[in-house]
């Protein structure tokens, strides 16, 4: 069997879009079996966490160009957008879908859907800061290129 068919933790990179999918356990519920809204916040952090780990694993030269340039760095949400438009339920499987939408000095906005099926539940933008040194810094060049997002190229 070749790895494309075996089922992958993080999720999978596919047309520029990360996708992951997770099963709703009772933990993630409320009293009336429907997932409580908070959870759908960590279902989403684990999509773009798995993400950057994936790109990273797929794209080491790159990561360690950007670590080179800004040392310790990491990516902190700065605001969220969230529309529910369809609850959860258990046992339910859900897709989480993570894909850059706009990458701008120091901040990038990622887009968000949380799917059953391809039913759309949530809709999300997050934007996050990019911070080396306990302060926001502008994102190497080379994570922009890695996300086929370099504003700077693009115009």
């Amino acid at each position: 069997m070749s790895d494309k068919h075996l089922p992958h933790l993080d999720g999978a990179i596919r047309d520029g879009k990360h996708v992951m999918e997770v099963r709703v356990y009772y933990e993630d519920t409320d009293f009336t079996g429907i997932v409580y809204h908070a959870n759908y916040l960590r279902y989403m952090e684990r999509g773009r966490t798995n993400y950057l780990r994936l790109l990273g694993a797929e794209q080491s030269a790159l990561f360690a160009q950007a670590q080179s340039e800004a040392e310790g760095f990491a990516f902190v949400v700065r605001a969220m957008q969230i529309e529910f438009l369809k609850s959860a339920r258990m046992d339910d499987v859900l897709t989480i879908v993570t894909l850059p939408h706009e990458v701008r000095g120091a901040s990038m906005t990622l887009a968000q859907e949380i799917r059953r099926g391809e039913e759309v539940l949530i809709e999300a933008r997050v934007k996050v800061a990019f911070v080396a040194g306990g302060r926001a810094r502008p994102i190497p060049k080379p994570l922009r290129i890695l996300m086929k997002a370099d504003q700077d190229e693009a115009s």
